[in-house]
């Protein structure tokens, strides 16, 4: 495990009295340069003890595989007597076919936020993140997709859903604009569209316009049978004026904190790549794509805010808080909780090429990551900011329904899934982060009657492994790792003992009702 080394105990000291560790530590690796500069901010203040194997073993497979694990991993795990276990299921883990598919489903509910699916960006993202594909890139080809790639053109349905029509109402481009800001440097400026900001310096009127100039140029193509967007021929900036100063300004396309960028003019007739084709209905691709330009602008290596941005929402991820919190509001009077350290990490995501794998798995090395959600008995509550606690994560809808099917032990089937969507998912366009237990989720978790069908006994299930146990210590345990993917405390298995010595001929009954018990409970809910 990831410790610091009490050689190095004094240079820890060092870093309390002086400051940042950023140089002191330049030979270690960056799990142990978080944990220095984590633990300079506890100031002597009581924290939580490493986590024991079980609370480890099912935050990991839940983070990198978004499930729990397996009853037999979980025996596997728990008796392996080696130091270094914790860091090979990391490393199994993030090799795993199971990573890329719940990287897409993270990166699915982040980018699209419940807006819809579509077969080809979940199978884009799935292959992206299967080729460990750079965020930097990644994020390039969402910005400005490129629709004659195959292999990545499904990266336009992030544009191309923000841009249809809903009703009679109008493309929502303010919206389009607004979330190309917070989802990729982590700044909010909806409120910067008609004046500079009103509660926050930093962002301006022109922070919104550039942007907006560029999304204004964009339309949804309906001559594909895939997404696609197209962009018209820009020829001038666009005007502005805020509702408070009648001063008109002008702006071309430019990404906050960056240089405007140049419009060139074209002669007649030279304007474009491809020129339309009215009969064929393609839109044409212009000589000059301010995509493409914003896209270059953005997410490139020598945009600190953008690196900042994916590496505050990866230690989300991981940690179930950002060091800039909330994610998209990066500003002066907002600072992060450990400057010293979301600069560490962004420089390094950047000298590492954005590789989102590797920082995912530097983040789960560290003493921060694998804590105990359990404090010491006397210690106060501490600031979440502070990370001297593991903090509890709500589940996912997909990483629950992934979790119910694995523990119950039957193959998963869309049509439970999607009930499983609309009972546990935020409503669409709202982000997801906070646990917020609903009375739609408990009904169904009650009554839904596809949901408990799923605790019958099936060939290879949960149910009918636990008939076949005579004693009710064994039933205990198994039902524990199954579910909760620990071994029950004594006084579990006399409750388990004591119903079903209760039970009678009604015990098939009991053990699906125990089963659903702790499917049920907020220890099954929650990542902690």
């Amino acid at each position: 495990m990831p410790l610091i080394r009490p050689s190095r105990c004094w240079l820890l000291l060092v870093v309390i009295i002086f400051g940042p560790a950023n140089s002191l530590f330049a030979d270690e690796p960056l799990h142990s340069r978080v944990d220095a500069l984590i633990d300079a901010k506890h100031a002597g203040q009581p924290v939580a003890a490493l986590s024991d194997d079980a609370e480890f073993l099912r935050r990991v497979f839940l983070d990198f595989s978004g499930r729990i694990p397996r009853a037999t991993d979980a025996r596997e795990f728990l008796n392996d007597s080696a130091a270094d276990k914790r860091e090979k299921l990391i490393d199994k883990l993030l090799a795993s076919d199971e990573f890329p598919n719940r990287m897409a489903d993270l990166m699915h509910v982040l980018l699209m936020e419940r807006r819809g699916e579509h077969p080809e960006w979940i199978a884009y993202l799935r292959e992206s993140f299967k080729q460990n594909k750079p965020w930097d890139v990644l994020a390039r080809e969402l910005i400005s997709p490129d629709p004659k790639n195959e292999q990545t053109r499904a990266s336009a349905f992030f544009l191309s859903k923000r841009l249809e029509h809903y009703g009679q109402n109008a493309i929502d481009y303010p919206i389009l604009t607004r979330d190309v800001g917070r989802l990729f440097l982590g700044m909010d400026l909806q409120c910067a569209q008609c004046h500079d900001h009103l509660f926050i310096k930093d962002y301006k009127q022109a922070d919104f316009q550039g942007m907006y100039v560029v999304f204004l140029n964009t339309a949804l193509r309906n001559d594909t049978k895939f997404p696609a967007v197209s962009e018209s021929l820009m020829t001038k900036k666009i005007e502005f004026q805020s509702v408070f100063n009648p001063e008109k300004k002008s702006i071309g396309p430019r990404v906050p904190g960056r240089e405007e960028i140049t419009i060139p003019a074209f002669a007649k007739g030279e304007e474009y790549l491809e020129a339309p084709d009215k009969k064929a209905k393609e839109p044409g691709r212009p000589k000059f794509s301010p995509l493409e330009q914003l896209a270059q602008q953005l997410a490139v290596s020598d945009n600190l805010q953008f690196a900042k941005n994916i590496t505050n929402r990866m230690w989300f991820v991981a940690m179930g808080r950002g060091i800039v919190h909330p994610l998209d509001l990066h500003h002066s009077e907002n600072p992060p909780s450990h400057p010293e350290l979301l600069d560490l990490l962004a420089r390094e995501m950047i000298e590492h090429k954005f590789d989102i794998k590797w920082l995912l798995r530097e983040l789960a090395l560290t003493r921060t990551y694998q804590r105990s959600g359990v404090l010491p008995a006397d210690a106060k509550e501490p600031l979440p900011e502070l990370f001297s606690v593991a903090l509890e994560k709500p589940l996912s809808a997909e990483q629950l329904f992934a979790s119910v099917t694995q523990a119950i032990g039957t193959p998963p089937n869309d049509a439970l899934k999607q009930k499983f969507l609309k009972a546990f998912a935020n409503p669409p366009m709202e982000p997801e982060g906070e646990f917020a237990p609903s009375l739609r989720a408990a009904l169904f978790l009650m009554n839904d009657a596809d949901l408990l069908k799923l605790l019958d006994a099936q060939p290879e299930s949960l149910l009918t492994r636990l008939k076949a146990f005579a004693a009710a210590e064994a039933v205990a345990d198994d039902l524990y790792l199954s579910v909760l993917s620990r071994r029950p405390t004594a006084a579990e298995v006399a409750e388990v003992s004591e119903q079903l010595q209760l039970a009678g001929e009604r015990r098939d009954t009991v053990l699906k009702q125990l089963a659903w018990a702790l499917l049920a409970s907020a220890e099954f809910c929650l990542n902690h």
